[in-house]
This record gives C-alpha cells, sequence and structure tokens, in this order.
C-alpha cells in the first residue's frame, strides 16, 4: 500500500538529520542501506500477522556509507511479511484499518518535523 500525496516524494534532506527524525518515530535503518539507497523500517506485530512502514530513499549527493549524502525520499509503503517469502506490497493485501490510520499519523508527524529542516 503507497501513501501518497503526503508530499515525500517531494523532500530532499540530509541523511543525519532523517536518521534522527525516523528513529524518534520507531522508522529504523539498521542495515537496511547500500552506498546509494537506504530503507527507513518499523515493524508491527498484531494479530492479523507482521507489517513494515517503510520509507524510502537514494542519495542525490554523496554517499551513505559515509554518513554523509542528501536523501530524496519516496513515497511511503506498508507492507505485510509472509514467511519465508518477504514483504508484499500490493493493493490486494489486507491492512488493518487501525493500522493504516496509525502509519498516516506517524507519517504526518514525520513529514512536519522533516519540514522544519528542509525549508
Amino acid at each position: 500500500m503507497k501513501f501518497e500525496n503526503l508530499g515525500f516524494d517531494k523532500v530532499k534532506a540530509d541523511l543525519k538529520r532523517l536518521d534522527d527524525v525516523m528513529a524518534d518515530y520507531g522508522l529504523i535503518r539498521a542495515e537496511q542501506w547500500d552506498y546509494e539507497r537506504v530503507s527507513y523500517d518499523r515493524k508491527f506485530e498484531l494479530k492479523e500477522g507482521v507489517f513494515y512502514l517503510r520509507i524510502l530513499g537514494y542519495a542525490v549527493e554523496g554517499d551513505v556509507g559515509a554518513n554523509r549524502a542528501v536523501l530524496q525520499l519516496l513515497t511511503p509503503l506498508l507492507g505485510k511479511h509472509y514467511y519465508p517469502h518477504g514483504v508484499e506490497y500490493g493493493e490486494e493485501e489486507n491492512f488493518p484499518s487501525s493500522l493504516v490510520s496509525q502509519c498516516e499519523k506517524i507519517l504526518t508527524e514525520v513529514k512536519a518535523e522533516i519540514d522544519k529542516f528542509v525549508k
């Protein structure tokens, strides 16, 4: 599921500042990065299954591995994990409405924090 129209796809921001903001909302970069791309993930374990809120980005300047990069963010995603295959993001997935609402709230708050330092 894509969370469109929140403006994330228009954001270019410093990696270190993004790491700090995302961590405040439980979105962790951990080992989900390479030298050009990042993935901030938050895991939700519910009775309906395991879900991930994911914000992806790629470096438009600098190097993620050196912790000196400017990232272009992409549209946030919500996916369901299926063992052993991985996470599915398709529109045919059923997501609990309470989880969707919670993710929308998190994303709105994250975007407001990011907007404080990118404008």
